[in-house]
């Protein structure tokens, strides 16, 4: 088994998430020896961090690969893993570690915790099974069909969203609804959702101009990222001060960088260099053309993710690979737009190449249980041609 496994796995997946890893051990390092200088004394802090979580992310993939896509199609353990989700979210609004005015992680002894990385999978793992369970009803009563659904990841969402985390709050929103709508409903019915969302969201930034801070949901830093998205050279010292510096870094690097550790912008001026963003940092050290590279390779992994899902005759592993494909395009997009000026900043990182082992292992996880409905795919596809 373990031999047509990897025989039959797919290696456009495979070797972009080995590359793209690879990668962020390097960008890491550079990233972040200034401020790893600064806060410890030591410009190698994050670098053995990150080569340990990248080591049993590693693990954790080969784990998933194998793992028997069976027992998530299990109800009972797709209900202890909700309750394990609702437990921790719980759990941290009472006593997370709150950093930059969010309660978003769990202290342990050996690292953090981020429970919205893990959250993420379980929604798109229970909406696979729910969703593949009610695969005729979808086709006859669409609405009926995602009541349930649309409750629980509903209030998951609220309980993410008052740490406060509008990030992560919002990519769960985008990555259920993707999903959802990738599970049968008409492309007509798609189509008109699609234009309410995107009015909807437009009337929305409207609100927010006028009113601001008075509206009950916006709070004054939410209020001042979107002031610093609107107008970053006017508030350059404040709000604007992380689109403005990532506008520096990229303008810098031009076509063809300035050279791996030669970048600028991570010496005290770009906030988070390692993290929300690290690909400004690659813009500025590689330029143009290393980020096309770094981009290629990313989109050419989530292609694969869709084309599995496609390709896959089970409801169930066809719903969760388009549910992670969904994850991986949605946040990489939040942060690219993030990075420069599309978007409110929403500290979110960028999928594999960002600092941080919530994401790094879950993301793992979710790519090695794609890899395993490819490999179960492409034996099928060989077995048919015999």
């Amino acid at each position: 088994m373990i031999k047509d496994r990897l025989k039959h796995v797919d290696k456009y997946l495979v070797v972009p998430y080995l590359a793209l890893t690879l990668f962020s051990i390097i960008m890491i390092y550079s990233a972040s020896s200034y401020s790893a200088l600064n806060d410890y004394g030591n410009p190698h802090y994050y670098l053995p961090r990150q080569i340990i979580f990248v080591g049993m992310s590693y693990v954790l993939f080969l784990l998933a690969l194998f793992f028997p896509l069976k027992i998530l199609k299990n109800k009972k353990y797709v209900m202890i893993g909700i309750l394990i989700t609702a437990l921790s979210l719980g759990f941290l609004l009472l006593f997370g570690r709150e950093i930059n005015g969010a309660k978003g992680w769990i202290e342990t002894p050996l690292f953090n915790i981020q429970p919205a990385e893990f959250t993420k999978f379980t929604v798109i793992w229970y909406l696979a099974y729910i969703l593949s369970k009610k695969q005729k009803i979808i086709t006859e009563n669409f609405f009926n069909a995602i009541v349930a659904p649309i409750g629980l990841v509903s209030l998951i969402v609220l309980m993410i969203y008052v740490q406060p985390d509008t990030g992560s709050a919002f990519i769960i929103v985008l990555i259920g609804t993707v999903t959802i709508f990738a599970s049968g409903v008409s492309p007509k019915l798609g189509t008109g959702f699609g234009l309410i969302g995107v009015t909807s969201l437009l009337g929305l930034t409207q609100l927010i101009k006028v009113y601001g801070t008075r509206l009950f949901f916006l709070n004054e830093n939410r209020y001042r990222r979107f002031q610093g998205f609107w107008d970053p050279f006017q508030l350059a010292e404040g709000a604007g001060l992380q689109l403005v510096n990532s506008y520096y870094a990229l303008s810098r690097g031009g076509l063809l960088g300035v050279g791996f550790g030669n970048s600028v912008q991570k010496t005290g001026y770009l906030p988070f260099p390692y993290t929300d963003f690290i690909v400004a940092i690659i813009g500025e050290e590689f330029g143009l053309l290393g980020i096309t590279i770094f981009l290629f390779v990313f989109a050419l992994m989530v292609s694969r993710m869709i084309l599995t899902a496609i390709r896959s005759k089970s409801a169930f592993n066809s719903i969760l690979s388009i549910g992670v494909a969904a994850m991986f395009l949605i946040q990489s997009m939040v942060n690219l737009m993030g990075v420069v000026g599309l978007m409110p900043i929403t500290g979110v990182t960028f999928p594999f190449i960002s600092y941080g082992g919530s994401s790094l292992m879950v993301l793992s996880v979710s790519l090695g249980l794609v890899a395993n409905v490819s490999a179960r795919v492409n034996y099928q596809r060989a077995q048919s041609q015999l």
